[in-house]
């Protein structure tokens, strides 16, 4: 990667992002992922990753705020080199040497803690019995806050199809005006709904991330005793696994939020098409608008009834990926570890620290 692709990109995020609704994260995950990208093709072109979806993706995030720009753009980016100087060294630094660090960080704490083996398995036992007891409550909450918010929306949109069904059976006339508010009703019941269901639903990963913090801490006081001369590599290996726990986190929120927004898309073309065919002749509307009544109920329970299936169990599958994680942490401190394999995230965790630092500096200036 060059200096001066990454420099070109951060100075758009340092001149925009000072007054956008952009947030640290959003710009870490982009970056990380830009990164990703070039390292994955490094035998491609420039011109092809310029074109990749990682770049554009990038782009994306900030051709809506170009407007925000002012005069203070110019000494904003002279303020950028230092940084995009240690991002790219960050970047670019020899992922085996990083490798070769960690697993030495391991090997050391391994060695410290040998001759108390057995207490250190057992206490990371007993961190993960207390983790999936903290965790399972949330995991049942998600699951009945998902069956809330479904048949909450079922019974929601269901009178819109006994209505229409009504007004159909009724010989009256200006038919097509008598109808053509219920389109515009569903449209709004439908993105109401979800919007709300985002809403219940968001807190429940602030409420995760307490508790990985409160099980990392607890882990670190467990564990302390038997490393109190590597009491540093201890907490950066801990320190890893909590960013990796906190990812799944947001991860888990933005499926989430991602599963709404797709129930909403699926649900909304039952009101463009009911808009559509009420732009049909009258003659016609009622023989065309009957069939597609008697259907509308049942189809659009089905779309909300496929979004239940597929996101209640996410509560489920999220707390075994944070009890595996634990577990993956007691092998690599037991005796016979393999190979270190997640030394990435140890960097990615650095980029967006050093993200989320740059972000906290505009702020400041910005003030």
């Amino acid at each position: 990667m060059s200096l001066k692709a990454v420099t070109l990109a951060l100075a758009l995020l340092a001149i925009t992002g000072a007054h956008a609704d952009v947030s640290a994260q959003q710009v870490a995950d982009v970056v990380w992922n830009y990164f990703t990208q070039l390292t994955g093709n490094a035998k491609k072109t420039m011109e092809q990753i310029q074109q990749s979806e990682i770049s554009k993706q990038l782009n994306t995030l900030f051709q809506d705020n170009l407007q925000n720009v002012n005069s203070y753009a110019e000494d904003l980016q002279k303020k950028l080199i230092p940084f995009t100087t240690e991002l790219h060294a960050k970047l670019s630094q020899d992922s085996e040497k990083l490798k070769e660090q960690i697993r030495q960080e391991l090997e050391d704490l391994r060695l410290k803690l040998s001759p108390y083996a057995d207490e250190v398995h057992q206490q990371i036992s007993k961190n993960i019995q207390e983790l999936r007891l903290k965790l399972s409550p949330y995991a049942e909450e998600l699951h009945g806050q998902v069956n809330q918010n479904a048949d909450l929306l079922r019974q929601q949109l269901a009178p819109y199809a006994q209505e229409l069904r009504d007004k159909l059976q009724e010989n009256v006339d200006g038919l097509q005006a008598a109808l053509a508010p219920y389109a515009e009703q569903l449209q709004q019941q439908i993105d109401k709904n979800v919007a709300d269901m985002k809403e219940k639903l968001a807190p429940l990963a602030d409420e995760l991330q307490v508790k990985i913090d409160q099980n990392m801490e607890e882990l670190r006081k467990q564990l302390a005793p038997y490393a109190q001369d590597v009491q540093d590599k201890l907490n950066h290996q801990l320190e890893g696994l909590s960013f990796q726990m906190k990812k799944g986190a947001e991860h888990l929120r933005a499926k989430l939020s991602e599963s709404a927004e797709e129930l909403r898309l699926k649900l909304s073309p039952y009101a463009k098409e009911l808009k559509e065919k009420l732009r049909t002749d009258a003659e016609g509307l009622r023989q065309s608008l009957g069939p597609y009544v008697d259907g509308l109920s049942g189809q659009m329970e089905q779309k909300i009834e496929e979004f239940r299936q597929t996101v209640g169990p996410y509560g489920e599958a999220f707390n075994k990926q944070l009890v595996q994680k634990v577990e993956e942490m007691r092998q690599k401190l037991g005796p016979y570890a393999g190979e270190v394999e997640d030394h990435l995230s140890f960097l990615e965790k650095d980029v967006r620290d050093m993200v989320a630092s740059f972000f906290s500096t505009i702020k400041q200036i910005e003030n």
